[in-house]
Formats: C-alpha cells, structure tokens, sequence
C-alpha cells in the first residue's frame, strides 16, 4: 500500500446516542475523500444502518471482520461488537457510553499497534463513559496512557494553534499545579510538535500568563513574575523562541497571536474561551506528543440535535484533512533523519 496516498484512518464513533455518526456520515457522503485514504470505522453495522436511518443518509460502508480485510476505495466498517444496542438519540445512557468505550479501545489498540496511521475521534460524554476501564477527564487522558510520550492538547485552526499548560482540571487547583517543571515540559512538547507534525523549522511560541495583568507586578499575584517570567528566561537560553508572559485578554483583543506559531495558556478556559470564539465549527483538536497520531473536531456529542440531520460536519471533516497532513510531515521528518544518518556513516 502506497502511504502516501493511502494512510489508514481509523474512526472511533464517540457516543452512540450523540452526533458522531452523522459527521462521519456527511464527512464520506464525498467519495472524493478516499482517493487520500482508507478510512475504516470501528464499530457495528448495526449501529450504522440505524444512524443512516434516522438522517436519511445514502453514504455506504463495507463490513468487515478484521483489518486485514481492509479495502481501498471503500468507507470500511469493522464490526467491534454484533450485539444489538438499545439506542436513544439525543439521551446520555450507559450503553452509549459502554459501546463509545468499546469503539476507542479497538480503535486506540490498532493505533498502538500500527495497524492504522491516524486515529479520528467522534465525541464522547465524558460523564457516561467512566467505568472501571475508563477513569479519565477525556481522550487526551486515555490515549497518554495507552500510547507512548508525554501529551499535550492542541486546539488549532490555519491561524491559532492553541495548547495549554494545564488540561482538565478544577480551576481550584490551577495555580498549585503550575510549576517550572510543567512549563518547560509542555514547551518542548509543543515546539517538538511544531517542527515535527507542522514542518515549522524555528518556531516562535506565544505562553500566556496566569493572574490578570500578568500579577500588575504582584499586585494580582506572584507566580507570574516569580515563577513564569524566570522559567521562560531560562528556555529562550537554550535557543527556543518563546515569549511571555502576555495578559490573555490583550494577547487576544489586539490579536497578537497572529504573530505566533503556537500559544500556550495557563489553563483550559483561558485557552479555550477565546479559541473558540474565534474557531468554533472548524477548529481540530490534535493530541501533540504521543507516539500515534489522533485528531478530533472542536465540538461535543450535541445530544440536542441528535438525529435531527443538521449536524455541521465541518469540523471534523477538517480534523480528517489535519490527520493526514500531520501523517505526510511526520512520515517526511522520519525518511529525512535516516538519509541524514546514512550520509553520516559514509564518513
């Protein structure tokens, strides 16, 4: 199989009861997708035929048993489970949640084990998926701990690509779980990503600051000066160009971040907030750092208009598009570093 033009992409369908279904079902209704790709869901026939169903969709899978059977050309669906499930578009039940999980670990298991190349997440509930397997805020949590590396979320668009210093946490607990080591982490995390997955050779990342004001010189808070201001010292010495900290609602109002290939912010609405605003629809999630590369849309499950077959699709079929962008410069970083190597033992 041809890589390059053919990257395996696996889908997990996120919960049963929401609109994972239906993007993914708009996403394939354009044929001209697989002349990129082999996409295969992980899933249940079943399942599929009654999301078709309910929005009148004509887009067609091809069943198959393993991945071994994959075939190009075609929207491939691998039966997960045969079982029948008791759906309820638009409610959050357990087996929604049950059958989301099943889908993520087949589909996380064939990540991890090379049998795809991108792995493409529909949403979940984060509240109905939790069990004795899944005991985590969201996928970022789960992939870390199932694929190789140190994570770092990624909320991006062509303009802002928007990471962040702390992820799923209470906003309680913020400030105490700031430290120097945290920061210069998700730094090179997210200066790896930006050269390795986005072919940027000497990026400028933008870190915001955590008080308001930046502390205003300890009146608002400490951490700022006596914690963020330092540590960013000490990593632009080892070359790295990076920035801060910036008051984020200035960063954002003057749109500063234009000038930036990547922001970190302190915490998850400070980021997200205004990521949002500007993007929301057709921002990509992209989890940087881990050993397998995983994308996902901006959105949730919208148990609310499940069903209705008004969906925007628009964001995750952007996420597919980041997916196999990400694959192809990841791919040509690798063949770059061994003719780098072969040339070397020439010498």
């Amino acid at each position: 199989m041809d890589k390059e033009t053919k990257i395996i992409v696996g889908i997990s369908i996120g919960d049963l009861n929401g609109i994972g279904l239906e993007v993914i079902l708009k996403t394939f209704a354009d044929k001209r997708i697989l002349d990129f790709c082999t996409p295969v869901i992980f899933g249940s026939t079943k399942v599929f035929s009654y999301h078709k169903k309910a929005i009148n969709s004509e887009t067609q899978s091809f069943g198959i048993q393993n991945l071994e059977s994959l075939q190009e050309g075609k929207l491939n669906l691998l039966n997960v489970w045969k079982e029948d499930v008791s759906l309820n578009l638009g409610t959050a039940t357990k087996d929604s949640g049950n059958y989301a999980l099943k889908s993520l670990e087949a589909a996380t298991t064939a990540l991890s084990e090379g049998k795809i190349d991108v792995l493409l997440t529909a949403p979940i509930s984060k509240d109905n998926i939790q069990s004795e397997e899944f005991e985590f805020p969201g996928h970022t949590e789960y992939l870390e701990s199932k694929l190789e590396g140190d994570s770092l979320m990624i909320l991006m668009t062509e303009h802002l690509r928007m990471g962040l210093i702390t992820g799923h946490i209470p906003v309680s607990k913020v400030a105490e779980s700031i430290t120097k080591e945290l920061i210069v982490r998700k730094v090179n995390i997210m200066y790896a990503s930006l050269v390795q997955d986005f072919g940027i050779s000497k990026p400028k990342i933008a870190v915001l600051g955590l008080n308001p004001h930046c502390g205003d010189n300890g009146v608002i808070g400490n951490e700022d000066e006596e914690l963020i201001r330092p540590t960013l010292k000490e990593i632009q010495e080892t070359g790295k160009l990076v920035y801060g900290p910036f008051a984020a609602d200035g960063f954002f109002g003057s749109e500063s971040y234009q000038q930036f290939d990547g922001v970190l912010a302190m915490y998850h609405d400070q980021g997200l907030v205004a990521f949002k605003t500007l993007a929301f629809g057709n921002g990509v999630n992209f989890t940087a750092g881990l050993s397998g590369i995983r994308v996902s849309p901006d959105h949730g499950t919208a148990f609310e208009i499940a069903g209705k077959g008004i969906a925007n699709n628009s964001s995750f079929s952007e996420a597919l598009h980041v997916g196999l962008q990400i694959f192809k410069k990841r791919s040509s970083s690798k063949s770059l570093r061994k003719n780098s190597l072969r040339v070397k033992k020439q010498y």
